[in-house]
């Protein structure tokens, strides 16, 4: 499941970098994905809504087995489910 997922993601990361940014894969545990925004998406003020809209989507849309994307933050803000 992680390489379907990686292979998505790399169909997604075009947009991304366009815009300075990209997105880490950080774990995958029964069908919940936790992805880390790096770079200018990472402090973009519309990150979780690119996740939810845009990358979860997208996620499930070509890897069925993907549940929930669940985004990676700063170490003081912890873990946001999306």
């Amino acid at each position: 499941m992680r390489e379907k997922v990686e292979e998505a993601l790399n169909q997604i990361r075009p947009n991304l970098r366009a815009d300075g940014g990209d997105v880490e894969l950080i774990d995958i545990t029964d069908g919940m994905v936790t992805l880390k925004l790096t770079g200018a998406c990472g402090s973009c003020p519309m990150a979780s809504l690119t996740l939810k809209r845009v990358v979860e989507r997208m996620l499930k849309e070509r890897v069925p087995e993907v549940k929930e994307v669940i985004e990676l933050q700063s170490p003081t803000t912890g873990v946001a489910r999306l």
